[in-house]
């Protein structure tokens, strides 16, 4: 078997603009948004991760996309941010590998999904998580907290949806927004109070 030219996995957390629960994830993502436009903000944690043989554990990284009513007609604008703590290595390697230069999932959504690539900036990236409740911060940005829709099953887990074709991972939370803003790459959405779309989960990539 060949060798992987970079594998990172960690934690991921995510909020979008439509209403509780998205269409895209259980339409494949066929269906119809709520909004004229998606927005879609994807936070990562790498607990673990290199690429060759740059050691990526630590960093954090965020996907901005946009895209029309049905995600998989594409056309996406599609931006990057990467954590403003990595070395000029660790900002190439990482730079690449979300720019889709390198193959795996990325370069998946980049070479059949974007039309309009905004380019990655680098940033101070806060992520929390605290049991269901999550966080995401990004100076000049985007912004969002999210809490999972917990199950009445007694063991402090949320609802969870399987087998999807969601890109970080097939199963994810269920989350619900408290507020969800994004002001970077030429894009501008303030919500507040809506309970609108979330989800988190493990997430592992590699090429």
């Amino acid at each position: 078997m060949a060798e992987k030219k970079w594998q990172i996995s960690g934690e991921y957390m995510e909020s979008c603009n439509c209403d509780y629960l998205c269409p895209c994830i259980y339409t494949n993502p066929q269906g119809e948004a709520t909004h004229e436009h998606c927005y879609a903000l994807m936070a990562f944690r790498v607990d673990q991760g290199q690429c060759g043989g740059v050691d990526l554990a630590g960093l954090k990284f965020a996907l901005v996309i946009r895209s029309g009513r049905v995600m998989s007609d594409g056309g996406w604008v599609f931006a990057n941010v990467v954590d403003e703590s990595a070395n000029q290595d660790q900002r190439a390697a990482l730079s690449g590998i979300l720019a889709g230069e390198a193959g795996g999932i990325p370069g998946m959504i980049r070479d059949n999904l974007v039309s309009d690539f905004r380019g990655v900036q680098y940033k101070a990236i806060e992520f929390v998580q605290d049991g269901l409740k999550r966080a995401v911060n990004i100076p000049d940005v985007l912004s969002y907290e999210i809490e999972g829709v917990a199950s009445r099953n007694g063991k402090g887990e949320p609802f969870y949806l399987d087998n999807t074709v969601h890109p970080a991972n097939t199963r994810l939370a269920l989350a619900r927004s408290k507020q969800t803003h994004v002001h970077g790459f030429g894009l501008d959405l303030d919500m507040v109070g809506k309970g609108n779309n979330g989800h988190f989960a493990p997430f592992s990539w590699s090429a």
